[in-house]
């Protein structure tokens, strides 16, 4: 375990001394380095100064500014830095405000020095996850051979450490791709094979949802996920599936047992509310960076439905597009999950 650095801010010097008794061990041992302040002035002061501060320990009643003001600051300077309040005001409207201004925990004075202890190893603990997270995630080179460039541009900025576990609902359109009949491959032919054609199709996916401005969400068997934002994002998603389908339908495969493969793709297009996030755990350092929803759920399902070179969107979207693109009814279809039948589009081109 490396050295934490923690700060305590109080306006009692009595506290300083309790702090340097009570943790003599660990300070000993190099486990534990403090450093401390008067007030939330100074405190801050300090933080600004040492990026290195892990946890703060703040008391609320204190001269020039108080600890929740102080608490507040903290929560913009870093995510990373956690905030135990310590104080005598152990009333219930102080801990909301406390909590809800980004507090890990609250210690009621007079501190009880062994649930200070515990308190301030589970927060220790809680930071080393999110540092080790956030760690692997910029020392991995290899990295970026499996996550779409757009994810890692978000990755690299400094909002990404303050959004890791954060949400967000966006206006977006998924699209979900299948090459159709691509398990016959993968259980007759041999595995160079099977790998070659998928990374060959899915290279020409991948280009033209980026040509589009989307980005890839994930690669699923023989399906890819992408995620369109931004100005007509329905629109560049439906643009991307068309040259998808016109790239992969001009394919002719003569595999080794002397039989033509002619790739197919299907395609399902939905636009909506979806939320945004990192999706997983950050203690088992695993989160996906998706998109999460009926919208996607549904986007899912007319892939489902969609025959060999079609590309399914709902009424939704048609009402959007159909100035824009030539579309043939489908008709209403039964999807898993949905109560109601749906209408669903076929686009043509």
């Amino acid at each position: 375990m490396n050295k934490a650095k923690m700060l305590v801010v109080d306006d009692e010097s009595d506290l300083e001394l309790l702090i340097k008794q009570k943790f003599r061990r660990q300070i000993r041992e190099g486990l534990y380095q403090f450093v401390f302040a008067p007030n939330g002035v100074e405190a801050f002061q300090l933080l600004q100064q040492q990026p290195d501060i892990d946890l703060v320990l703040s008391d609320i009643n204190m001269p020039l500014m108080d600890g929740l003001t102080l608490l507040s600051k903290v929560s913009e300077l870093s995510p990373l830095i956690k905030v135990i309040m310590v104080s005598a005001y152990g009333d219930m409207e102080n801990i909301r405000t406390a909590m809800n201004r980004g507090a890990f925990d609250f210690v009621c004075k007079p501190v009880n020095f062994e649930d200070l202890e515990l308190t301030v190893q589970k927060t220790l603990q809680h930071i080393n996850q999110l540092r080790e997270t956030l760690q692997a995630i910029k020392e991995n080179n290899i990295l970026r051979m499996y996550v779409d460039e757009n994810v890692l541009s978000f990755m690299s900025r400094k909002e990404f450490e303050s959004a890791i576990m954060v949400n967000e609902t966006v206006e977006a359109t998924v699209v979900f791709m299948d090459i159709c009949s691509f398990t016959a491959i993968t259980e007759n032919s041999d595995p160079d094979t099977v790998v070659r054609l998928i990374n060959k199709y899915f290279d020409i996916m991948v280009k033209e949802i980026i040509a589009q401005g989307g980005h890839v969400d994930k690669f699923m068997g023989d399906a890819v996920m992408a995620v369109f934002r931004g100005d007509y994002h329905l629109d560049h998603a439906i643009e991307a599936a068309l040259a998808v389908r016109s790239h992969i339908e001009s394919i002719q495969e003569n595999l080794l047992d002397h039989t033509t493969y002619l790739p197919r793709v299907a395609i399902g297009i939905n636009s909506g509310e979806m939320i945004s996030g990192n999706i997983g755990s950050v203690s088992l350092r695993r989160l996906d960076y998706t998109v999460i929803g009926d919208t996607v759920n549904v986007a899912q399902r007319f892939q489902g439905i969609a025959k060999p070179g079609q590309i399914v969107i709902g009424q939704h979207a048609y009402e959007l597009v159909k100035e824009s693109f030539r579309c043939a009814p489908i008709g209403e279809v039964t999807l898993k999950n949905k109560a109601n039948p749906l209408m669903a589009y076929e686009v043509l081109e």
